[in-house]
């Protein structure tokens, strides 16, 4: 299965925090939105395209 071009990025955004040493999860950077991809609730609001 091939991701699309935003999935990737997304994807990479998710990483960030994990790459630079912040956090060792995604979901534990309190800012990301991958929080809302896990059934948490982040700081801002997803609209689902």
């Amino acid at each position: 299965m091939e991701f699309s071009f935003i999935e990737q990025e997304a994807d990479y955004l998710h990483d960030n925090p994990i790459v630079a040493g912040f956090v060792n999860e995604a979901w534990h950077w309190k800012y990301s939105s991958v929080i809302d991809y896990s059934e948490g609730k982040g700081l801002i609001d997803l609209e689902e395209l």
